[in-house]
């Protein structure tokens, strides 16, 4: 098949989002990663941002997926049949047929569980199956030149992983991933209101927490926010009233474990890398990089710029969209095209 041909589809397989790009069509798909199920029917009841919606408000019979965490398929049936749902609702199905795709993943993905991400995109029928850091794709997407000799640190924060990243020259130099993430964010407010004020709260409560009082750094109009939960003592509803100064701290904690592994890394970059990094600074991409403060945190602690990328959301597929160009001139020179068939064949250990 000629190559302008083939569908070129870039997806963003978070824990929180899942992202997808079409060629010639843009972002087709930005939803949660969440399914819900009813366990009578064996039927899909609902998916993405209308599964969400339905999060801890169902009842027994009603099961909530979540096919994908840091980064990793953890139900490989429920990650084939969300995203034939996805693009059976977006009438795109035959767009997988000898398709190129690129699959973004955290940084330390082992080989086994990459095999597992390229098996779900071959068994949807594509021809080509590229895996990506996620942070090398964000970094691109932020605008980044990763092609000269030129060190930049990249901090990708998402849903179940922080990926940190030094890249130069075209690729990633040094790469460390963590779990600690928005998820791990929303976790932390949980135990924080429950041990404060004895309030069992649920995953979107402490989601809407973060969004509207979480930051790093004090910012005028700081305010309160009621939350509404289950009191453990009585059982019984109870509102708690939580103030911004509150979830700073909570988030600053957790915040500090990315930090431990940004000053790692740093230690380990090579000297000339290391002059390039204090004169571009740090580049913030993800979810996370919208907190309030981000910036003001990392100045603070390194003394070095920070920036936060364009698209913090969205970056990784439109760097995907940007790689496209590279991918397609090594499908030209044959780079893909004996390894995809041989390894759609079989499942031994060999990586595109």
């Amino acid at each position: 098949m000629k190559l302008e041909e083939r569908t070129f589809i870039a997806l963003d397989l978070g824990t929180s989002n899942i992202i997808a790009y079409v060629s010639k069509q843009g972002i087709v798909y930005n939803e949660p990663s969440i399914m819900a199920y009813d366990l009578v029917t064996n039927t899909l009841l609902a998916l993405g941002e209308e599964a969400y919606n339905m999060l801890g408000k169902t009842h027994e019979n009603i099961s909530m997926v979540v096919p994908i965490k840091d980064g990793v398929i953890t139900d490989l049936d429920a990650a084939k049949d969300m995203l034939k749902h996805v693009f059976g609702k977006l009438k795109m199905l035959n767009d997988w047929k000898n398709s190129v795709i690129l699959l973004a993943c955290p940084s330390e993905v082992t080989e086994l569980e990459r095999e597992a991400l390229k098996q779900v995109a071959y068994d949807m029928g594509a021809e080509i199956v590229i895996v990506e850091e996620e942070v090398k794709m964000a970094a691109i997407g932020a605008g980044i030149n990763i092609d000269i000799p030129k060190g930049n640190i990249v901090i990708d924060i998402g849903g179940g992983t922080s990926d940190i990243a030094i890249i130069s020259a075209g690729d990633i130099i040094i790469s460390r991933s963590i779990k600690v993430a928005g998820n791990a964010f929303n976790d932390e407010i949980k135990k924080y209101v429950r041990s404060e004020y004895n309030v069992t709260i649920g995953d979107r409560t402490a989601e809407n927490v973060k969004k509207e009082l979480g930051s790093l750094a004090k910012y005028k109009g700081e305010k309160t926010m009621s939350v509404f939960g289950r009191d453990i003592v009585s059982g019984l509803p109870k509102e708690a009233i939580i103030s911004s100064e509150e979830i700073r701290n909570v988030l600053v904690n957790a915040f500090s474990r990315i930090t431990d592994m940004v000053i790692e890394i740093m230690e380990n970059t090579p000297p000339e890398l290391a002059g390039d990094i204090i004169s571009n600074g740090f580049m913030l991409c993800g979810g996370g990089a919208l907190i309030r403060g981000i910036k003001e945190y990392f100045n603070g602690i390194f003394s070095i710029p920070c920036k936060i990328s364009p698209s913090p959301m969205t970056g990784v597929v439109e760097g995907a969209q940007i790689y496209q160009k590279v991918i397609n001139r090594r499908i030209e020179s044959g780079y893909y095209g004996k390894n995809a068939r041989d390894l759609r064949k079989s499942s031994q250990s060999q990586y595109i």
